[in-house]
């Protein structure tokens, strides 16, 4: 039986290699697309079908730095002894608006045993200086990886081991392809990264906390930086990792750890990260889904954000998270998925400073 939750992911709206930004969400039979009729806007195409029998509700997304977008799910069909078998799934998105390709398998780390594959969780994904690099929940509790070379050759799926883990694994890589990986766990939140790009995902200390299922995110806040934000099971706040945290040996025998911080903001889900210039200061934006269900934005300088955010509330209630993007303009957009189905974006204002958004346009 699956015991995957469906798991609401932040990295859904990306700017490809021609300058248009694209939105993908999961839907029954498939991945819903749209995609602006050109750089900037205003005008999308959309929503369109691509059809994925199969394909379950929980869609991690990653990008290369050459702009080829890479969707990950769970795939469960029957075959023809009327069983169900699971397996791990992409597809690659080569130019924006472009037919995919195929949806290829990459198997299970349980290989062919069905029970145990049913119980996978949710997977993530990222682009390493290699290639993609695909993150999953096993059966027992603890992770299991697998990656391409160079060539696009998939490697044997490696136990990359911890216990506990919940759904809501997440992933980012820095713009030099260093892979950081994030899995929210019962008393902790557990933690690997990769020391140079390309090289081996390691794991580093744990950290003790009581991260919520489905809430964690990790984006790029700096040149070589990743941080990660999760939810705090018992009050709801987003929650990081002070700087000094950062490192450290690998080690799962951990003292209490005060290098957990809030950075405020009660909600649901994870939130978006996005790192940006402001006014010529580096800032990272933070987008989430409020406890009132709209939108609600924040802007901290990157290298700190730890301070307790100023949340501003926003549109409409919506479904799902936020995703966030630098149009072809270099404004920062901020797109939901309405309780209606239609996706809903707004930019910045050139002709006001700090972050203001535009009025929400209805897609």
């Amino acid at each position: 039986m699956a015991v995957r939750t469906p798991t609401p992911v932040t990295g859904w709206l990306l700017r490809g290699s021609d300058g248009r930004l694209t939105a993908y969400a999961p839907a029954e039979g498939g991945v819903v697309r749209w995609t602006e009729t050109r750089p900037g806007g205003p005008e999308w195409t959309g929503p369109e079908l691509l059809a994925v029998p199969g394909l379950e509700a929980c869609l991690s997304i990653a990008q290369s730095p050459q702009g080829y977008v890479y969707l990950v799910g769970v795939r469960q069909r029957e075959n023809e002894a009327g069983e169900l078998d699971t397996d791990i799934v992409y597809a690659t998105q080569f130019q924006p608006g472009r037919p995919p390709t195929n949806w290829r398998s990459i198997g299970s780390p349980h290989g062919p045993d069905r029970q145990r594959s049913a119980q996978l969780g949710v997977p993530t994904a990222a682009v390493d200086s290699t290639g993609l690099q695909v993150f999953v929940r096993n059966s027992g509790g603890g992770v299991c990886g697998r990656r391409q070379d160079a060539r696009g050759i998939w490697g044997p799926w490696t136990d990359m081991k911890g216990s506990h883990v919940l759904d809501g694994l997440t992933a980012s890589a820095t713009p030099s392809g260093r892979i950081e990986l994030l899995a929210p766990a019962s008393e902790f939140v557990l933690r690997w990264r990769q020391e140079q790009p390309g090289g081996p995902v390691r794991r580093v200390r744990n950290v003790p906390a009581k991260p919520g299922a489905c809430s964690a995110t990790a984006g790029v806040t700096g040149e070589d930086r990743v941080t990660h934000f999760w939810r705090d099971a018992v009050d709801g706040e987003l929650h990081t990792l002070a700087p000094e945290a950062v490192t450290g040996d690998a080690d799962t025998d951990v003292d209490a750890d005060p290098s957990v911080v809030s950075v405020g903001g009660t909600g649901s889900g994870p939130a978006a990260v996005l790192h940006t210039v402001l006014d010529g200061h580096e800032c990272t934006v933070l987008a989430q889904r409020a406890a009132s269900g709209l939108p609600a934005v924040a802007v901290c300088p990157s290298g700190d954000e730890t301070l307790t955010a100023q949340w501003s509330e926003t549109g409409e209630e919506f479904a799902g998270a936020p995703g966030m993007a630098l149009d072809a303009n270099g404004r920062v957009t901020v797109a939901v998925l309405g309780t209606d189905g239609h996706l809903r974006v707004a930019r910045q204002r050139a002709d006001a400073p700090g972050l203001a958004l535009g009025p929400w346009e209805r897609v």
